[in-house]
């Protein structure tokens, strides 16, 4: 079905011509078309454009209103001010607009005109070792990025650019050769069917550990780890034998708790560093004849004017290390290469920590001026810090970095405990099975939706009692909300949804109605932006009128049939918008609650 053009975007469209009329001179002009709470519209475009032109706005503005043609979307209109123009829309426009939306699968959402490709790096943790509260906010991010640019058409290629290489295997590979009974611990070696992933997984993390405390303290194990890792890019079998079965092994763990968060990761879209071993020394050689790369201190380095450390001095990327080994860089820039050169990608999004914002910028100038990147195609969503309750980067009480497993599990546990308490109070029958489900539909949905409802740039305060109130800013409220029109559709039996356009709207239909027509206009801008905390936004300002709506217009006992089913209609399509608009950002809405 074809689109579903806004209240908004007509108005708007009547409101231009209006002004093109009035001044065939400004005929490009924006009105600068605006929600208010004087009317349903406000146009202030008549202020600047009166300014410009030097004449008396609330003139300009009567001229406009003179030439608005009657319509059956414009009840009212009328200047005020300086020189706004308030505009109200009929009841009927606001139903049958809405009924149009309801008649679409899509609640009227379009898709892009002009679809790309992009690829999306996201959630990169690092074999061998445990996912930590680090990890949540770019797989969190990254995944609902993920579903709102596929539901708009895009072509996305997702790749997750696990740590499997570099200076720390050589630091666990070169300390499993040296403690060969750390590798029959348990009776099984590392990979091997006698373990569980998660408990092998905690077992490559104490070695990983060991090996560290030994690379920082021994300098002679230092070097033989960084030899290690030469011995590794170089196709050594005994070596990656060892490697393979940690990755092998860490791959079962992290799909563990990938289930647990509930989001999909599918083998194919793990490309690690390792993927692109055999095309660095290519990187090498084309940097190097380029003149984009030069050599330093035996290193191969770009360096740039605006980078300097505190001495002064340029910071280069260094790409190749003077012992043949190559770091993050060296790995990033061949992954540019292939997914603009191979997978054909127009953009490509890096959801990765603020902090590596400088990195990013140096790898992506340098793929630039290589011709691998064309300008600008390049992006990093950058996030902020998860914080404890004392505004301190999220640690337990010992000081440790947070395991992810720990924090997603503690977040069920407090919601199993929420769900449990309100179904025992608004006597609903779960059986221990439903409460357990909806426990972790809402627990996870808690965690998720706390962090993409901040901007993902900013930090964020990590508060499991505010994640899993049922009052506020949360997913909990928007949850029950949709189980509270569910159990309103059950309770209404045969009585069906279906819009009334000739009747008369109540204001907080009519709230309701307006921010309804606002989603397609929403999922369009939270995709051109990538900032799916402005879907979160609107999607709890739709709970919030709602809720307004259910307090001030009863539904099944609205007295006559029309009015029963056109609230029954606006019931009906808020809990889709509800539902589309939640599992774009990874969460569930469970029936009942």
């Amino acid at each position: 079905m074809a689109s579903v053009t806004s209240l908004a975007a007509t108005v708007h469209q009547r409101v231009a011509d209006a002004l093109s009329a009035a001044l065939p001179e400004a005929a490009s002009a924006d009105p600068l078309l605006r929600r208010s709470d004087r009317a349903d519209f406000q146009a202030n475009g008549m202020l600047a454009l009166a300014k410009k032109l030097k004449g008396n706005p609330r003139e300009l503005a009567a001229k406009v209103v003179g030439e608005l043609p009657e319509s059956e979307e414009i009840a009212q209109i009328e200047v005020s001010g300086p020189g706004f123009v308030n505009i109200t829309v009929a009841d009927g426009a606001i139903v049958r607009t809405l009924a149009a939306r309801a008649a679409d699968e899509r609640l009227g959402v379009p898709y892009a005109e002009d679809p790309g490709t992009t690829v999306i790096d996201y959630s990169q943790p690092n074999v061998a070792k445990e996912m930590h509260v680090g990890h949540l906010r770019s797989t969190v991010i990254g995944d609902a990025v993920v579903k709102i640019l596929e539901h708009r058409g895009e072509k996305v290629i997702r790749r997750h650019h696990i740590g499997d290489w570099g200076t720390q295997f050589g630091m666990l590979i070169q300390y499993l050769e040296e403690h060969p009974h750390e590798l029959d611990h348990g009776g099984d070696a590392p990979g091997t069917a006698g373990e569980s992933g998660e408990a092998a997984m905690s077992r490559l993390n104490r070695l990983y550990k060991a090996s560290r405390v030994l690379f920082d303290s021994d300098e002679e194990f230092k070097q033989r780890a960084r030899d290690r890792v030469v011995l590794l890019q170089s196709g050594d079998e005994r070596t990656l034998e060892t490697w393979r079965r940690i990755v092998g092994e860490s791959m079962i763990y992290f799909h563990a708790v990938y289930d647990q968060l509930d989001v999909e990761v599918r083998d194919e879209d793990v490309v690690g560093e390792s993927a692109y071993n055999d095309d660095l020394q290519q990187v090498v050689k084309e940097l190097e004849e380029s003149g984009v790369a030069v050599r330093s201190e035996g290193a191969l380095c770009v360096f740039f004017d605006d980078v300097k450390g505190p001495d002064g001095k340029p910071v280069p990327l260094i790409v190749q290390k003077s012992n043949g080994g190559f770091g993050y860089a060296a790995t990033d820039l061949a992954a540019i290469r292939d997914r603009v050169g191979r997978l054909g990608a127009d953009t490509l999004l890096y959801v990765v920590d603020a902090r590596q914002a400088l990195h990013f910028k140096m790898v992506f100038e340098t793929a630039r001026r290589a011709g691998w990147l064309p300008e600008g195609a390049a992006r990093q969503l950058a996030f902020g810090t998860v914080l404890g309750k004392d505004g301190k980067p999220f640690k337990t009480r010992e000081g440790e970095t947070v395991r992810l497993v720990d924090l997603l599990g503690e977040a069920v546990e407090r919601a199993t405990a929420v769900v449990r308490e309100k179904a025992e109070q608004g006597g609903l029958d779960l059986t221990a099975e439903e409460i357990a489900e909806r426990g972790a539909q809402v627990g996870i949905g808690a965690v998720k939706y706390a962090d993409l409802s901040t901007s993902m740039s900013r930090d964020y305060v990590f508060d499991l009692d505010r994640m899993v109130s049922l009052n506020g800013d949360t997913s909990v409220y928007l949850q029950y909300a949709y189980a509270r029109i569910q159990s309103i559709l059950r309770k209404a039996g045969d009585t069906r949804p279906a819009a009334h356009p000739e009747l008369r709207l109540e204001p907080a239909e009519r709230a309701l109605g307006l921010h309804l027509d606002e989603f397609a206009e929403t999922l369009e801008a939270v995709a051109e932006t990538y900032e799916p905390h402005k879907l979160a936004a609107y999607l709890y300002g739709l709970a919030s009128r709602y809720t307004t709506f259910y307090d001030q217009c009863p539904v099944l006992k609205a007295g006559d049939a029309a009015t029963v089913e056109n609230r029954l209609f606006l019931c009906d399509l808020t809990a889709r918008t509800l539902r589309q608009g939640m599992a774009l950002l990874g969460i569930r809405t469970p029936e009942r609650l």
